[in-house]
């Protein structure tokens, strides 16, 4: 029977969500489940019985609280579930292991993401350029990570997620890794999971960090004249998409800043940077990591 080690990511402040979540992990069938709930900065209470509590004494961000529950929980699959997020069947994750036991080449998925309550789902839950039918599986180059199963294996070639983003883009990171470790990383159409939708309205802090960690992206990862060509293209992208609302440049462009004088390295955790044959796997997959 497939194993998997499953992280759920928490502060503590979504008790019925998380509740809901880990319903719907103990639910499953056709797999052993080793579940550890990550207080990021909270003490987990009332927890079901099958789940293990780890608290973190403060918030260390979402991809290095994420790292933190990897090692406290068994099976040779991985699984991550962010608290707001469920599983919306009990095979889900006997599917993801059938996915994975069917096709050695993939070392990662995310499935299809749905909001049973909303009319309308945001095409950015669609990790490709070409968005096109949320049922169509394809190669992708990133994840939305509230969801994301990964052979444990690929995960720790790829030295997990990127510690020292504290939250966005992660999911790009690790995508990229993935691709580097010979792997593929996968949108399963078929698959899906439940979360609801946001508004997408964001605060100054969410641009800051979104600039500094594309800059991060192409200097803990991309060779040159890649890296400068990809942070070339989304600053022209975020340009043309701040025309509507020019305020959002200035804590963008601070973040920008910030991505080429900081250390995007959080301590002990540097790799290198992928190799040129990662890039053209990742460009003959179906996008250059350029845009």
């Amino acid at each position: 029977m497939p194993a998997f080690g499953v992280v759920v990511l928490t502060q503590g402040t979504r008790p019925v969500e998380l509740r809901r979540g880990l319903d719907s992990l103990l639910r499953q069938t056709g797999v052993r489940l080793d579940i550890v709930v990550v207080g990021n900065g909270w003490q987990p209470v009332d927890l079901p019985d099958r789940v293990l509590p780890l608290a973190l004494p403060e918030n260390v961000g979402i991809p290095a609280g994420r790292n933190a529950g990897v090692g406290h929980v068994a099976g040779d699959l991985l699984f991550f579930l962010d608290d707001d997020a469920w599983l919306l069947d009990d095979d889900f994750l006997a599917q993801c292991a059938a996915r994975f036991a069917a096709d050695r080449t993939i070392g990662m998925i995310q499935p299809r993401i749905e909001d049973p309550a909303a009319h309308e789902l945001p095409t950015r839950w669609i990790p490709r350029l070409r968005k096109g039918s949320p049922y169509h599986s394809s190669n992708v180059f990133s994840v939305v990570e509230m969801a994301v199963a990964i052979r444990r294996e690929v995960f720790e070639r790829t030295l997990g997620w990127p510690a020292s983003f504290f939250y966005a883009h992660e999911g790009i990171e690790l995508a990229w890794r993935v691709w580097g470790a010979g792997s593929r990383v996968v949108y399963d159409g078929s698959l899906r999971a439940g979360h609801p939708v946001i508004d997408p309205r964001r605060h100054d802090d969410y641009y800051l960090k979104n600039a500094r960690n594309r800059v991060w992206l192409a200097r803990r990862n991309l060779p040159w004249p890649v890296s400068w060509a990809y942070v070339g293209t989304w600053t022209a992208v975020q340009v043309a998409r701040s025309r509507r609302a020019p305020q959002t440049l200035r804590p963008w462009f601070a973040g920008w800043r910030e991505g080429w004088t900081e250390q995007p390295w959080a301590p002990g955790e540097q790799h290198g940077k992928l190799p040129w044959s990662a890039v053209w796997r990742m460009g003959r997959g179906g996008r250059w990591p350029v845009v």
